[in-house]
């Protein structure tokens, strides 16, 4: 562990924090790459390490989002709890699964997702008003993100967060607050997976955790005093940006696998 290991861990830490706070999401989508571009991991063990340091960021995230009144808490930990189960079947899938397809399905739904965003600007009116069929709702988004989490070391905010604002009419803090708080178990039981499956060092996603706790708190006051347009637009395009990045990292990945071959 060099001082400039550290300092790169530290780095990547920041800058995932950051995002996390103002948008939402665990930071991964941002930290997954960095951690492969300078510390040269590999996909597994990047995803991995991602998934751990989510865990302290979206610690700190949710308790900044809770004390300003901005999460809905039971939907939060019905989503976390969805999500638990969902993280063990795509850690799991992690080990032996062939993401080509995964991932470009994935894409396809991030671009989805991202029309929907810049189409509705969410009104920072009233919270979730509960129902049988919404408790199951929560349920069924906390399994898919979960999987996704463990397959692509996301925290799942970057799917919760639209899915809250779109689908079940949340405000966009709230949508926020409650997917950190969400993200908690969900990157808990995908970390725990990955330790015994031997893809993680703890250390590398402490330091990086450690980091993005402290600068999530500047990114969540952020998020307070931006406008409802303007923080869909940012994630909106947030969500565009994360397709690119992951359809640029497929067709590598491709012409990788095809170069093997020929060999």
């Amino acid at each position: 562990m060099t001082p400039r290991r550290i300092l790169l861990l530290l780095f990547v830490g920041v800058i995932g924090g950051t995002f996390s706070g103002a948008l939402g999401v665990g930071g991964g989508i941002v930290m997954v790459p960095l951690i492969l571009w300078l510390l040269r991991f590999d996909q597994r063990r990047a995803a991995a390490t991602s998934l751990a340091a989510i865990v302290l960021s979206s610690l700190s995230g949710s308790i900044t989002y809770l004390i300003a009144g901005h999460t809905d808490v039971v939907a939060g930990l019905l989503i976390g709890l969805g999500g638990v189960a969902g993280t063990l079947i795509g850690t799991r899938l992690l080990k032996v699964l062939p993401l080509a397809i995964l991932r470009w399905g994935f894409i396809a739904l991030l671009l989805v997702i991202a029309v929907r965003v810049l189409l509705v600007i969410p009104d920072r009116g009233e919270g979730i008003e509960l129902s049988p069929g919404v408790v199951i709702g929560f349920v069924i988004t906390g399994v898919v993100v979960g999987i996704l989490a463990g397959l692509f070391g996301i925290g799942g905010g970057v799917l919760i967060v639209p899915v809250l604002i779109t689908v079940f009419g949340a405000n966009d803090l709230a949508a926020k607050g409650t997917s950190l708080l969400a993200m908690i178990p969900i990157s808990i039981s995908g970390s725990i997976a990955n330790y015994r499956n031997g893809m993680l060092r703890i250390g590398d996603g402490l330091i990086i955790g450690a980091a993005a706790l402290v600068a999530s708190y500047g990114g969540a006051s952020l998020a307070f005093i931006m406008p409802p347009w303007l923080s869909a637009l940012l994630f909106g395009v947030f969500l565009i940006a994360t397709a690119a990045q992951l359809a640029f990292r497929a067709v590598k990945a491709q012409r990788a696998a095809k170069s093997g071959d020929a060999t």
